[in-house]
């Protein structure tokens, strides 16, 4: 069990799933740069996340940005949106604040884009369901991914290896922000689609220095 000193952010999973080095810029580093691609997701991201609109539809509740924390991952963050559905009994089920009987949860994780070819997108609903399972002492079977530029929804089914892998992400996330190192450069195809690419430098950086180290190389030079 993590601390609430040692809680990081959530969002963070799908940044280190998709380069461990871009997640440590931005969250060890503390750099950030936009691009269209982030852009719109933020645009995106804003609609789901309004907690004003909350309320039923098609005889489920709809909660949107909710604060949601894991001790056992250490993670903590804040959900685009969670869909409650109608519980015949408590098993597996909560009681939700405004409504009669009892819910179950899902998240759905709001994405600008389309499907992934790897588990970045699924580590981070995963991550989510933890956090909900945890909160409401409740075991989930699903989440959801919606992207945006398909319109079109992804099941998450929350199998035991997706959340083993998400357990070890969020371990090595803690560690690697323990140790304050950002991990070495390593150009790859997805490098050219990255809002960083121009502060990592992945072509120019030997794999042994950060950001940061490399600016003061060159500016001592």
């Amino acid at each position: 069990m993590y601390s609430e000193e040692e809680l990081l952010m959530l969002s963070g999973i799908q940044h280190f799933a998709f380069c461990p080095r871009q997640w440590a810029l931005i969250h060890i580093e503390q750099q950030w740069d936009e691009n269209r691609l982030t852009t719109e997701g933020s645009l995106m991201h804003s609609r789901a996340d309004d907690p004003t609109l909350l309320g039923m539809f098609r005889n489920k509740v709809i909660l949107r940005s909710v604060n949601i924390v894991s001790y056992k991952l250490g993670l903590y963050g804040v959900s685009d949106i969670i869909e409650l559905t109608p519980s015949v009994d408590s098993s597996n089920a909560f009681k939700q604040k405004g409504y009669e009987g009892y819910w179950r949860a899902e998240p759905v994780e709001y994405k600008r884009g389309k499907s992934k070819p790897d588990e970045r997108d699924w580590v981070q609903v995963m991550a989510q369901g933890i956090c909900l399972e945890e909160m409401y002492d409740v075991t989930l079977e699903r989440g959801w991914v919606f992207y945006g530029e398909m319109r079109h929804r992804e099941e998450v089914l929350f199998t035991r290896d997706l959340r083993i892998q998400t357990k070890g992400y969020a371990e090595r996330m803690h560690e690697i922000y323990a140790s304050g190192r950002t991990p070495r450069a390593e150009y790859k195809a997805h490098c050219r689609s990255c809002s960083l690419a121009d502060i990592c430098l992945p072509k120019k950086l030997d794999g042994t220095l950060s950001a940061n180290d490399y600016l003061k190389k060159v500016l001592s030079e």
